[in-house]
This record gives C-alpha cells, structure tokens and sequence, in this order.
C-alpha cells in the first residue's frame, strides 16, 4: 500500500472509528455465521471494507500482491457475508460469513487446523488413552458478534449520503 490510501467511499462515520495498522489495515476474522467456526485472518482497508458492505462478498487486501482480492473470485469458494462487528477497541473487525468450500488457500476448511499447538500449561486437556489430549466440550461461541454491527444491513451506509462520502 501506498502511504496516502486510495480514496475510498467508506461511510466516513465508520471510518471515523477504525483504528488502522501503520499502513491503513484492520485485521478481519472471518467466522461461520452459524457455528462460531474461525475460518480465516485476512486485512482489509477502507475501501475493502466498503466493498465488503456494499456487495454481500468479503473483499480484502492482499499484503504481498498490494491488490484487492474477493474471497471465491478464482477459487469458487465464496464468503457470503451474513453481519460485520467491529471490536470494542475499534481495531479489529468480526466478518461472519456463510462460508462456500474450503476458506483456506490450501483447501483446508479453516486456515487454523494444519498446525494446532499442544497446551501444556494450566488448564490443558488430560491426556487420553492414546496420550494425546481428550476433547472438551465445545466452547464455541454463540452465533452472533457479541459487538454491535458496523452498520445496520449489509449495505454499510447509515443515513444518506453519496458514493463520494468519506474521499
């Protein structure tokens, strides 16, 4: 990215409360709406953010290709995005997505299963009759940002205003 972002429309209201990286990101976790499921980090910038509002479709900046890429568009595994919550420091985003296929570019269900660490401290599962840790109980969350949404539907713009807002 360059250091003077590209103009974005963005509901300069939200953009008035994000809280960026140094070079204009919010980290956005992806979430399977109706399961809690973690699927995916990606970033995103204003103007992803807007277009992830404004088309149903999670759009998100590529850090090494410095492009704007949406989820599916080559892979066919599409994030139809379902609410958008932003954290209560206002500087990460919650997507939570009806998630098509795989999320992970590997083809991976979630981009979190290849490389699960072991808990060793207080608190860890007991070991198994195998030796490898029971599983609990599931700690999903419930369904829903516990946050409130960034804005009301999906179209991301709250009151009137043009597709110049925010430039």
């Amino acid at each position: 990215m360059t250091s003077t972002p590209p103009p974005s429309s963005l509901d300069p209201e939200i953009a008035a409360r994000l809280k960026r990286s140094a070079d204009g990101l919010v980290p956005a976790i992806a979430q399977q709406y109706d399961t809690g499921e973690v699927l995916m980090l990606g970033w995103m910038d204003d103007e992803a953010l807007h277009r992830t509002l404004t088309t149903g479709r999670c759009t998100y900046w590529s850090r090494s290709r410095r492009e704007y890429w949406v989820k599916g568009d080559t892979s066919g595994h599409v994030q139809h995005v379902k609410s958008v919550a932003l954290d209560c420091d206002a500087d990460t985003l919650l997507v939570q997505v009806d998630q098509v296929g795989a999320a992970c570019h590997t083809g991976a269900r979630t981009c979190f299963e290849a490389d699960v660490l072991t808990v060793t401290g207080p608190g860890a599962p007991e070991p198994g009759p195998s030796g490898t840790p029971e599983p609990g109980p599931s700690a999903a969350p419930e369904p829903g940002p516990s946050a409130g949404p960034v804005s009301g539907p999906v179209t991301g713009r709250s009151g009137s205003g043009t597709a110049a807002d925010g430039q």
